[in-house]
C-alpha cells in the first residue's frame, strides 16, 4: 500500500484562506487490550469555499473524522490522543464542552448519516429546527418560526408549514434526510461537514441537494468536508479528494488528478467498483420468460394504501394520505423487479403491504394465496419465504441484543437447526456478508452505518427465503462492498431461486441488478418494463429525468441537462370528497417534477 503524504495546500496559498487545519489527527478506542488506533497522523487543510471529499470503505474512519472534528466522538470510550483541530484561529481539541456548543451548528454544522437516530423522535420537526436557530441567534418565536419554514422549502420539502408539526417517524427516510439538511444550513456555518448526505435520496432531490450545497459555496464561500462512498457525486463535487482505508490515509490528489491516474491499488479497486449507467446492458435477464406470468410468485392487484388524517378533539375524519394508490404488478420467480422513485412516492409502503405491515385494499398473492385469506399459522409460515432488508438498519435493529442473537433469532422463531447449526449458520452469514466472525459477540452500535446495513442482509438471509424486499439494501454501502453484496444476491439467485423486490434511487446500481423496473410518482406507477427499454429507451419524462440526474463517476464528463424544477411536490393528501380526477397528478400536469414534453 502506497504512503500517501498529508493533503495539505500548496507552497504560496494564503494562510487566511485556511478555515479548518487538522494535523498528526490520532483517534483510539478503548478496549481491554489496551487503546486501539481508529485514526493514525491524519492531516488536512480546507480552505474557504473549498470541498474536501473523504472516501473509503465503512469502518475506514471517515465519519471518526467528522465527529473528532465536531467534538462529538462517544468519550470516554472513543477520544482524540494526539494531534490538533483549528478552526480560524480556535483550538478545538481539548476545547471546554460549554465553548464548543457555541460554535457547534454556528460555525461548523455537520448532516448526519442517520436522521432517524440524529433527530428526537418525541419532538416536532419545527421545535428542532427552531431550538437549534433559536440557540445560536437572538431571534423571538415568529422569526425563528419564518427562518425554519424558510430553511425546509430550501431543500424541496412540501407543505412546509404543516411539517413543522409533525414527527420524524411521520416522514420517509428521504425527507427525514432533508430534515438534516436544511437544520444543518439553516445558520449557514463557515465549515459544513456533509456525512453521506444523499445515501437516502432519490437521484432528483441528490441532484438539487449537492445543487443547493454549490449555491451555499458560492454565496458565502462556505468549506465543505463531503464524506460519501458515491463517487459520481465525489467527481461532481470535490475539489480534492482524501481516500482512507483502516484509519489511514492512502492517497490524496486533486479530483480530476485522482480519477484520471490513480496511485494506490486500494483507490483503483475503490473506482472500478463503482457502477456506471449502461454496464448493465449487457447481463441477460433471470426469471420465468412465459408471458403469461405462469410463473408468478408475486401479484398485486390494484393496491391501495391510505392512511386517515383526523384533526379535532374527537378525532374526526378529515382527509387521507393516498401513499399507494391503485397499483399492479408482478413478480416472477428467480427474478429482480425494481421500484424506483422519489422519496416519499410510495416503494417502501408497497414493500410493507406487501410483507403484510401496513393494511391495505385491493388484492395481494403469493404463490398463488392471497394475504388477506391466510390464518395466524399460515401467515408466520409465510413469513419464512418473505423477507424485508429496512432502509434505516440502526431503527431495524435492536440495541439490546448482539449481532449473533440478531441474525439467529429468525432461525429460533421458526425451529430451525440445533443451536450448534444455528451458531454456524450464523457464522457462515456474516463471512458472506464480509463481516469477521467475532462481529457476532458485538452489539449494532459498535459498527459503522454500512457494517450495520450488513448485518441486516444477513439476518434476511437467515431462513433461505422466496422473495427478498430490499428496501434501500445497498444505499448504505461504500462502492466496493456495494459491488460484493450486489455480486452475493445475484449468486443466491442463481443458487436458489429467490426473486427480489429492489427499491432503490441508485438508477445505476437499478440498471445492474434488475431484469426489470417500474418507476413510481406519487403513489402510482408511471412506466414499468424490461431493464433494456427503461434504460435504453425511456416513455416517461419522468423517468428520463431520473436518468439525467445520475452523477457520473467522472469529473470531465459534461453534466446532462436537467433544468431546476420551479414547484413543489403536489402534495399526497386528498381531503375527504376529493373525486377520481386528482389522478391527473400523475400525468405531471402541475408542472413541478418533469418539463414539459
Amino acid at each position: 500500500m502506497t504512503t500517501a503524504t498529508a493533503p495539505l495546500l500548496p507552497a504560496g496559498t494564503d494562510p487566511a484562506e485556511v478555515v479548518l487545519a487538522v494535523r498528526g489527527l490520532q483517534v483510539a478506542a478503548r478496549s481491554d487490550s489496551g487503546l486501539m488506533p481508529l485514526i493514525e497522523d491524519l492531516s488536512f487543510d480546507l480552505r474557504r469555499g473549498e470541498t474536501l471529499a473523504i472516501a473509503g470503505e465503512s469502518g475506514s474512519g471517515k465519519s471518526i473524522t467528522a465527529l473528532a472534528c465536531m467534538g462529538l466522538l462517544p468519550q470516554p470510550a472513543v477520544r482524540v490522543t494526539g494531534g490538533t483541530i483549528r478552526l480560524g484561529d480556535t483550538e478545538l481539541t481539548g476545547l471546554p464542552e460549554a465553548r464548543m456548543q457555541r460554535i457547534r451548528g454556528a460555525r461548523i454544522a455537520m448532516i448526519f448519516q442517520e436522521p432517524m437516530t440524529a433527530l428526537n423522535p418525541v419532538m416536532t420537526i419545527g421545535r428542532q429546527l427552531t431550538e437549534a436557530i433559536r440557540a445560536h441567534e437572538p431571534l423571538g418565536l415568529a422569526a425563528a418560526r419564518t427562518r425554519t419554514i424558510e430553511a425546509i422549502r430550501a431543500v424541496r420539502i412540501s407543505q412546509p408549514e404543516r411539517r413543522l408539526a409533525q414527527y420524524p417517524h411521520e416522514l420517509s427516510g428521504g425527507m427525514r434526510q432533508r430534515v438534516m439538511i436544511a437544520m444543518a444550513l439553516a445558520l449557514r456555518p463557515d465549515v459544513l461537514i456533509a456525512d453521506e448526505p444523499t445515501t437516502a435520496l432519490d437521484v432528483t432531490v441528490q441532484r438539487e441537494v449537492l445543487d443547493l450545497l454549490r449555491d451555499l459555496q458560492r454565496e458565502l464561500s462556505t468549506a465543505v468536508i463531503l464524506i460519501t462512498h458515491d463517487m459520481g457525486v465525489v467527481a461532481e463535487m470535490a475539489d480534492r479528494v482524501i481516500v482512507m482505508r483502516r484509519g489511514r490515509v492512502v492517497e490524496t490528489a486533486p479530483t480530476a488528478s485522482l480519477f484520471a491516474a490513480p496511485q494506490d491499488d486500494y483507490t483503483r479497486q475503490l473506482l472500478a467498483a463503482v457502477p456506471r449507467i449502461g454496464a448493465g446492458q449487457a447481463r441477460p435477464a433471470q426469471g420465468s420468460p412465459l408471458p403469461d406470468g405462469g410463473d408468478t410468485l408475486v401479484r398485486m392487484t390494484d393496491v391501495s394504501v391510505r392512511f386517515p388524517v383526523r384533526q379535532g378533539v374527537f378525532g374526526r375524519l378529515h382527509a387521507r394520505v393516498h401513499a399507494v394508490e391503485k397499483v399492479s404488478l408482478d413478480i416472477r420467480r428467480g427474478e429482480t423487479l425494481a421500484l424506483v422513485g422519489e422519496s416519499g412516492c410510495g416503494k417502501s409502503t408497497i414493500a410493507r403491504a406487501l410483507v403484510g405491515l401496513v393494511p391495505h385494499e385491493g388484492r395481494i398473492e403469493v404463490g398463488g394465496k392471497a394475504l388477506a385469506d391466510l390464518g395466524r399459522a399460515a401467515t408466520k409460515a409465510l413469513r419464512r419465504d418473505l423477507q424485508i432488508v429496512f432502509q434505516d438498519p440502526m431503527a431495524a435493529l435492536d440495541a439490546r441484543m448482539t449481532v449473533g442473537e440478531l441474525i439467529r433469532e429468525p432461525l429460533v422463531i421458526h425451529g430451525i437447526g440445533t443451536p450448534d447449526e444455528q451458531r454456524a449458520r450464523v457464522r457462515d452469514l456474516l463471512e458472506r456478508v464480509d463481516l469477521p466472525a467475532l462481529a457476532a459477540n458485538r452489539y449494532p452500535h459498535q459498527f459503522s452505518g454500512g457494517q450495520r446495513q450488513r448485518i441486516c442482509i444477513a439476518r434476511a438471509l437467515a431462513l433461505k427465503p422466496r422473495l427478498i424486499v430490499c428496501d434501500e439494501s445497498v444505499a448504505a454501502l461504500d462502492v466496493s462492498i456495494q459491488a460484493r453484496v450486489l455480486d452475493l444476491l445475484r449468486d443466491l439467485q442463481a443458487e436458489t431461486g429467490v426473486s427480489y423486490l429492489f427499491i432503490s434511487h441508485d438508477m445505476a446500481v437499478v440498471e445492474n441488478i434488475s431484469d426489470r423496473v417500474a418507476v413510481m410518482y406519487l403513489g402510482q406507477i408511471v412506466e414499468m418494463g424490461s431493464r433494456a427499454q427503461v434504460f435504453g429507451d425511456p416513455r416517461h419524462s419522468y423517468t428520463r429525468r431520473l436518468l439525467a440526474a445520475v452523477p457520473v463517476p467522472d469529473p470531465q464528463a459534461p453534466r446532462r441537462d436537467m433544468p431546476r424544477l420551479t414547484g413543489e411536490i403536489p402534495s399526497p393528501v386528498w381531503p375527504i370528497g376529493a373525486g377520481p380526477e386528482r389522478k391527473v397528478l400523475v400525468d405531471m400536469g402541475a408542472g413541478h417534477m418533469v418539463a414539459p414534453e
